[in-house]
């Protein structure tokens, strides 16, 4: 046999052998692909990075959640877990923007379970809206502050016409977001990375609040703004097995930053959307929500519950420019509302001050700008303690703890249907 046969054979043979070896891995991976289908496992990422606000959902992306709770949800052509509304106001029809962050953007729980369906639902049987079709719009978004929420206000919603615009504020953190000091003590405390901070903050100056968007110079916004991180997201909304992947990466342990390093020497990974599985999260959690409920004498904080008010302020007074009613419902969080009394009295021991601080100090604000405010606290704490019932949390995730599931929506959205009935819409 001539050294060319020799050749020709010995590069058959490769080349088969590589070829069952490909063929057996792609095979493999179907398999694998097919079966997760079949169980039905999927991760999606419904979130996206965005110039304006940091971040946003990811228009028509649909899926399953099952981190915490279980619901198919949709998002709409504005990226948004609500249905299609056209942007001209149909006739004879309240229409009302719903902005916060998870708890109002809610997709624990099936779209007609939220708090925004709730609301929709209720307000049908309200007097002073007689002849009326209700309509509300749901623009609430994970993660978001008041910041972004004024951000989506101007972006967003005003292009709907809203005659309401019903400002959700959640006290377990939404102070924290606002300002970017908390903020990095927050991801110093958890060992995040930096993503959390990959967001517009306002800044005061000479004498009024603008926008600093610095955060597009971040290497993080950068690269997940790219093109090839954009393809690559549409790729993984086909592919299972990526999704796992994904998943199974923020499963792993936080490391520990030094921000004393370059940031290319800083071990780093996308924050999870889903911190309900991390004990040192959950653990934040409770410390940030224990703070919420002191009186702010620390000048940090103090400095930015100014910066919360003024940014509520700003959203009153674009209200009141586009001829638009305006109120704020103070939301709940899990601890406050526990229905087992012993569980507050223990975080009280610790050093809680007032358990409805928030409230207090928003409805002072209300009080003082002129605008409705719907505190859902102590409604929420009697009704858990009178039926035993968890409020937040589902059968999944922690008991009583987390984002509020369907009793929690349906008892919210009747609770701020009916004040709004009675006096919220009197000047609309």
């Amino acid at each position: 046999m001539t050294t060319s046969s020799l050749s020709l054979k010995r590069w058959v043979t490769v080349t088969l052998t590589l070829s069952l070896l490909l063929g057996g891995i792609v095979l493999g991976l179907a398999v694998v692909e097919i079966g997760l289908r079949l169980a039905g496992i999927e991760y999606r990422t419904f979130y996206t990075v965005e110039e304006q606000r940091g971040w946003a959902g990811r228009p028509y992306t649909a899926g399953w959640v099952r981190d915490e709770g279980e619901a198919y949800i949709q998002y709409n052509s504005e990226g948004f877990h609500d249905q299609e509304h056209p942007q001209v106001k149909p006739e004879n029809t309240f229409r009302i923007a719903l902005l916060g962050d998870s708890f109002t953007e809610a997709v624990q729980v099936p779209q007609a379970q939220g708090i925004a369906a709730v609301i929709e639902r209720e307000l049908k049987n309200c007097s002073t809206l007689a002849g009326r079709d209700v309509e509300v719009m749901n623009f609430g978004v994970n993660g978001y502050g008041t910041d972004q929420e004024l951000l989506t206000l101007r972006e967003k919603v005003w292009n709907y016409s809203p005659d309401l615009v019903l400002l959700n504020f959640y006290p377990g953190n939404d102070v924290i977001n606002n300002s970017r000091t908390l903020t990095q003590k927050m991801v110093s405390m958890t060992a995040m990375d930096d993503s959390a901070l990959m967001k517009p903050y306002f800044v005061e100056k000479d004498g009024d609040w603008v926008v600093d968007d610095t955060f597009v110079n971040m290497d993080i916004y950068r690269s997940q703004k790219s093109w090839w991180h954009q393809a690559y997201l549409k790729v993984q909304d086909h592919l299972r097995i990526l999704q796992v992947l994904k998943q199974a990466k923020y499963a792993l342990p936080l490391p520990h930053q030094d921000h004393k390093k370059p940031d290319s020497q800083i071990a780093t990974k996308p924050a999870t959307l889903s911190p309900f599985t991390d004990p040192e999260w959950q653990n934040f959690l409770k410390q940030t929500e224990w703070l919420a409920y002191n009186t702010a004498t620390d000048p940090e904080w103090q400095q930015a519950w100014q910066l919360t008010e003024g940014l509520i302020r700003s959203i009153h007074h674009e209200a009141i420019t586009k001829k638009a009613n305006f109120a704020v419902v103070t939301l709940t969080t899990p601890l406050q509302v526990n229905p087992d009394p012993t569980v507050r009295h223990h975080q009280e021991v610790s050093g809680v001050t007032d358990w409805f601080y928030p409230e207090k100090r928003i409805t002072a604000l209300g009080e003082r700008e002129g605008f409705t405010t719907i505190n859902l606290g102590q409604s929420f704490q009697a009704y858990a303690e009178q039926n035993n019932v968890c409020l937040h949390g589902f059968d999944n995730t922690f008991r009583c703890n987390g984002h509020w599931n369907a009793s929690g929506h349906q008892l919210a959205g009747e609770i701020v249907a009916k004040t709004l009935c009675k006096q919220g819409l009197n000047n609309s």
